[in-house]
């Protein structure tokens, strides 16, 4: 049991340590706080990213009601790998990222109830933007995000019936550098921003099930989050730079300005859920989230060209498996899955919207002697576009995760 627990904690610590670089190459992430991470797990995001499905085995980390339902400790882990092409209407440009997306554990401490704990990226900033023209240079590089490690719970309050909260503890950091000079001046100037973020957040949600016929199943969710504010402690330097021979920046004088801590709002939003299925067969849902993302704001300077709107996603997405207890067939065994879903994503850069729509599928693969598996999603999709001189990205993710069930907590007998 103690190596166990270690090797967690082992592992958490290095998630957290890689979780801080952050996990997008978008430009889009030059606004706000960055680009909202997609806060679920591997399965999840096959099916579009839905949260209306849980079951005894998998950690749903969209929904804590979901833990209600969980009867076997599961340990899972998730990493993605994000591959863009970027376009305006002039130029084209490729660039990749992988990352660690989640690591969490959970456990049931009864037979109506159960816990999870772990860690996870809730926005990215990675962007390296060049507004030069022949006479002038304008650079403006990011870096970072925020992360959010949380605890969970959740409880069968009734037949059918579970709800459960989750608490939330933000943290991190976003980089921004501006460097700009002009072609007859010698020096010029780069100015460093840099903001930690730290607060508490919480949620709630609640899923329902019910048999509607000998064997559909009608399952529907919802899930609440307030908005929440988190402290930021805010540094700026001012240097005066020269290019040398190579290009390279030599800093000439810095000076340390002081600016004011400031507080940032995260959004509330809702998620409704329904679905219908066969149990251990099959499921297609859909969902809708609202969200009031135009609380966002720039941490230090507000573009004029830029506004936050309220946000909205669609979500719809299922599974089948032929035979979940099969002996003879590992194909039969094996879970496959399919989504689809389209983003507003309140970002409105001249005037135009930057929405985000993505395809995914994949595959759920029974691994070892116990009720483990591996999981693997493929998602294509696209973010952004031309019009405004503006930027798209198609983007293509390959996501893999390992989910393991063991039975903790539980006392041998002997007679």
């Amino acid at each position: 049991m103690i190596k166990k627990l270690f090797i967690v904690a082992v592992l958490m610590m290095a998630v957290k340590g890689l979780a801080q670089e952050g996990a997008t190459t978008s430009p889009y992430s030059f606004y706000g706080v960055g680009i909202q991470q997609f806060r679920g797990t591997v399965e999840n995001k096959s099916m579009g990213g839905i949260q209306t499905y849980s079951d005894s085995l998998h950690l749903n980390l969209l929904n804590p009601a979901s833990l209600g339902k969980l009867r076997y400790t599961t340990f899972t882990v998730g990493g993605n790998h994000n591959q863009v092409n970027a376009e305006d209407a002039t130029t084209k440009e490729g660039s990749s990222k992988s990352t660690f997306d989640y690591l969490a554990i959970g456990f049931p401490i009864s037979k109506k109830g159960g816990v999870s704990i772990g860690l996870m990226p809730y926005t990215a900033v990675g962007y390296k933007l060049d507004d030069s023209t022949d006479e002038v240079l304008n650079r403006f590089t990011g870096r970072g995000g925020l992360n959010r490690a949380f605890l969970s719970t959740g409880y069968t309050l009734a037949k059918g019936l579970t709800v459960g909260a989750s608490a939330y503890y933000y943290f991190g950091n976003i980089q921004n550098e501006a460097i700009r000079s002009q072609e007859e001046a010698e020096l010029g100037t780069r100015e460093s921003n840099r903001s930690d973020f730290s607060g508490l957040a919480f949620e709630l949600g609640a899923q329902y099930e019910t048999m509607i016929s000998d064997k559909l199943e009608l399952r529907s969710s919802v899930k609440y989050v307030p908005s929440a504010t988190i402290g930021t402690e805010n540094e700026r330097e001012v240097s005066t730079v020269l290019f040398n021979s190579l290009g390279l920046l030599q800093d000439v004088d810095t000076e340390v300005i002081n600016v004011p801590d400031t507080d940032f709002d995260l959004p509330s939003s809702v998620t409704v859920g329904l679905g219908i299925g066969e149990k251990n067969k099959w499921f297609f849902g859909g969902e809708y989230t609202s969200q009031q993302t135009s609380s966002f704001s720039n941490r230090t300077f507000t573009p004029d060209n830029v506004s936050f709107e309220d946000a909205t996603q669609m979500r719809i997405g299922g599974f089948y498996t032929p035979k979940y207890n099969s002996i003879s067939s590992y194909w039969e065994r094996m879970t496959y899955r399919a989504g689809f879903r389209y983003e507003e994503t309140g970002l409105v850069v001249s005037n135009e919207d930057i929405n985000e729509f993505g395809i995914s599928f994949g595959v759920g693969l029974p691994t070892g002697r116990r009720i483990s598996n591996l999981n693997l999603q493929f998602e294509v999709g696209q973010r952004g576009t031309t019009n405004a001189n503006l930027i798209q990205e198609n983007f293509f993710n390959v996501g893999v995760s390992l989910s393991i069930n063991d039975l903790w907590f539980v006392q041998s007998k002997f007679n």
